[in-house]
């Protein structure tokens, strides 16, 4: 049975630069079996929620579109919000995202990549809270606790010390980063997202570790100047 993770993996590897897939090059990006990139190309288009072309290649359906007019008109402030990634992403010339919470997971809603960005676009929808800066940022504004601490990399947090010190510090300055604690070589930059005075999403980007140490104090008042211009004008 195809897991939720791995579905959300497989729809994620669609996008504007990669509209759509063969069983091959998906297998390839996956790292799988083509058999396997079959089966889960096949379940997913019997769900309806993929389509086949003309020419045997995959793309995401029309049900995919209308569940998310229905998500999106559900939410007053996300065309804003769209909008505002689209300009991180040209401004930083990086990846910009935008995450909720669902729940106590956390969600990448939206990503876009400047086509100079130094790092490929991510494929997870479902992201580490404790490892991510839009985990951090989500979790601090609604007071959650985190109930286990994921590990991906060496630099991750891993006891309830280092979070609640995290914590406080993304509090006090308004942003959080996260420098190599999800993925190797990578660091993202977030802030919070606010509509109606509260903390709707998370913010930012995200690109190699080199660009961003080596840069981090422009990168930040920009994404930071930004964002205080966009609630300005809200």
């Amino acid at each position: 049975m195809l897991s939720l993770q791995k579905a959300a993996s497989i729809l994620g590897a669609f996008s504007a630069e990669q509209p759509e897939w063969g069983v091959r090059a998906l297998a390839a990006h996956l790292n799988v079996p083509r058999a396997t990139a079959h089966a889960y190309l096949a379940g997913l288009t019997e769900a309806g929620f993929l389509r086949r072309t003309p020419a045997g290649k995959y793309r995401l359906s029309w049900h995919i579109a209308e569940m998310g007019a229905h998500l999106t008109s559900a939410l007053p402030w996300f065309q804003d919000a769209r909008a505002l990634i689209t300009r991180l992403a040209l401004d930083v010339r990086s990846v910009a995202f935008l995450c909720i919470l669902e729940g106590e997971e956390v969600v990448c809603a939206i990503r876009e990549r400047h086509p100079d960005a130094d790092i490929d676009q991510p494929l997870d929808i479902y992201l580490p809270a404790t490892a991510t800066a839009s985990g951090k940022i989500l979790y601090a504004h609604a007071d959650l606790q985190p109930r286990q601490f994921a590990a991906p990399t060496q630099s991750s947090i891993t006891t309830p010390d280092e979070w609640r010190t995290e914590v406080a510090r993304v509090r006090r300055r308004g942003y959080a980063y996260s420098i190599e604690e999800w993925i190797p070589g990578q660091c993202t930059l977030g802030v919070p997202y606010r509509h109606g005075g509260q903390v709707v999403a998370a913010i930012g980007v995200q690109m190699s570790a080199r660009r961003y140490l080596r840069e981090e104090r422009s990168i930040r008042e920009r994404v930071l100047q930004i964002v205080r211009e966009e609630e300005d004008q809200g």
